[in-house]
């Protein structure tokens, strides 16, 4: 009697150790399972900023949050710096330079390119001297066929003689810039940022670099070019936040477009290229990257969400 109670003791507590080990496993099991990979692409996400843009100002991103949210759902994400005032075509081969280092350093052999503002031209650039380097180019607000804002500035300062003057001033900004973000001290150039953004150097250099160009007025272009996918995304808002003081200047300079729709300073229509994602998002210039600072209407939507968005996208299609 005492052998057989042993024996169902220590089968006993076989069994209460292996229902201990299935419960810890159960347990376990929804951890693994929740691990955030919603961003995690094959290629890494390189984040370009516009005219008068920073990689960042101390822990201020100029994707405000992008990163970060990016990198929480296992992305790889870079923000380089270019010049926050030069020509598209300057900054580009700025970008192309630490692409090159960063594939020597990490073996990256494709990048996923996303551009604010200016920064759509430069990696267009990019994509289209080095498409082996590229898996995918996203712009976001980008003047893809120039901006009436710089055409007003341009003929505003021709006729006052106020040219040089200007852009002595908006040079000094962008050196600035690039002191208080810790980036090298690149070459600030203001009026190679007009002629890049405005109306005729837009399309020039659209005549140069034409891959993912829309085929229609207004439509969209290719989806794909030398083996480079094409995105495009933009808002058609202005005033989105009282509060925020950067909606006050937006308001001013979307007064170029008349009632063409726009996001203060590019034009719904100019933002087209490749594979329209959306170009009416409620949004303005500054909310497309989360600025300032995340501020922004009550009923607004996350820009943040959207870049995880794209990011699962590209992940979907194997970049």
């Amino acid at each position: 009697m005492p052998r057989t109670l042993s024996t169902a003791r220590t089968s006993w507590r076989h069994a209460a150790a292996t229902l201990a080990l299935a419960a810890a496993a159960a347990l376990a099991a929804p951890a693994s399972q929740a691990a955030d990979t919603y961003t995690q692409t094959r290629y890494p996400v390189v984040l370009v900023h516009g005219m008068l843009g920073f990689d960042a100002i101390g822990p201020v991103d100029y994707f405000y949050g992008v990163p970060a949210a990016l990198r929480s759902g296992g992305a790889t994400v870079y923000t380089p710096s270019v010049s926050a005032l030069n020509t598209s075509e300057l900054r580009g081969e700025q970008l192309l330079a630490q692409l090159r280092q960063l594939k020597a350093a990490y073996g990256h052999t494709r990048f996923n390119l996303i551009g604010h503002s200016h920064g759509g031209p430069t990696v267009r650039y990019v994509a289209a001297v080095a498409p082996e380097l590229v898996a995918s180019v996203t712009t976001v607000g980008a003047p893809h066929a120039g901006s009436k804002v710089a055409d007003g500035i341009q003929a505003a300062a021709a006729a006052t003689g106020t040219t040089g003057l200007v852009a002595s001033i908006v040079n000094a900004q962008g050196v600035a810039i690039s002191w208080l973000s810790g980036a090298p001290q690149l070459p600030q150039q203001s009026l190679g940022s007009l002629v890049s953004l405005n109306t005729p150097g837009a399309a020039a250099f659209n005549a140069r670099f034409p891959q993912g160009a829309p085929t229609t007025p207004c439509g969209q272009g290719p989806a794909q070019v030398n083996g480079v996918r094409y995105f495009s995304v933009s808002g058609t808002s202005v005033v989105t936040q009282p509060l925020d003081p950067a909606d006050a200047f937006l308001a001013l300079t979307s007064t170029y477009f008349g009632s063409e729709p726009n996001d203060g300073l590019v034009s719904r229509c100019s933002s087209h290229w490749g594979t329209v994602l959306r170009d009416d998002y409620p949004w303005n210039h500054l909310d497309e990257v989360n600025q300032s600072l995340g501020l922004r209407g009550l009923f607004t939507p996350d820009p943040v969400a959207f870049y995880r968005s794209q990011a699962n996208r590209l992940k979907q299609l194997g970049l």
